[in-house]
């Protein structure tokens, strides 16, 4: 994916200052530090085409700014929220926006429950958490219309099954360009299942027949 020149420098420079951070804290694992440029940030920059064209977006447990930081180099015009609730990659998160010249960033330190966020026209969320548990988030945060946007492993088929039974989606796929076990999903239309009404129990009995003396 070509960029423009000021977004590639962007990139870089935070490339820097993630595998800098990365040597006080953990944002990132040791093994894919090394192959950053393609199991991070390309991973994450290719999400972009799929996002809503226009209004705000949040990433929840953003950690290390992936995919969150990536998607507001490439769009900084946007208005992007991080949602992360440990304060020392929150820390980062102000950093790295501070240095990269990211004003539309707002970063929120805090679990995803208690971040008070406008309507969102897309929610994303790497490596967090199973559907059963995002969906809750995207549905108390999306605005009519919002999508989610959610990369997934090898359990990407059990935790739809899962989902399934408590929510109902419209359902898009997208192959990853970065690893061929990866798969986008996107969500839209995301409606909790409403329980259906119990019938009324029927507590008739018969009385039991009396024996002759």
């Amino acid at each position: 994916m070509k960029h423009r020149p000021e977004t590639t420098e962007r990139l870089a420079a935070f490339r820097s200052l993630l595998l800098r951070w990365n040597a006080r804290i953990n944002l990132i694992s040791g093994e894919t530090a090394a192959e950053i440029d393609q199991r991070h940030i390309a991973d994450c920059a290719q999400l972009q085409p799929l996002l809503p064209e226009h209004g705000p977006i949040a990433d929840l447990g953003s950690g290390a700014g992936l995919p969150g930081l990536v998607l507001a180099i490439l769009q900084p015009e946007r208005e992007i929220h991080l949602v992360e609730s440990d304060k020392r990659k929150a820390a980062f998160l102000v950093e790295a926006s501070a240095q990269l010249k990211l004003p539309m960033v707002r970063v929120h330190a805090c679990r995803a429950e208690n971040a008070q966020l406008p309507s969102l026209s897309a929610v994303t969320a790497r490596a967090l958490a199973p559907l059963t548990a995002l969906l809750p988030h995207a549905d108390k945060f999306l605005a009519p219309g919002g999508i989610a946007l959610f990369p997934k492993g090898k359990t990407a088929e059990k935790e739809l099954t899962e989902a399934a039974q408590d929510w109902h989606f419209t359902l898009e796929r997208f192959p990853s360009a970065t690893s061929p076990e990866a798969t986008i999903l996107r969500l839209s239309n995301i409606q909790r299942v409403q329980p259906q009404p119990r019938q009324a129990e029927n507590h008739s009995h018969r009385q039991p027949k009396r024996r002759g003396r």
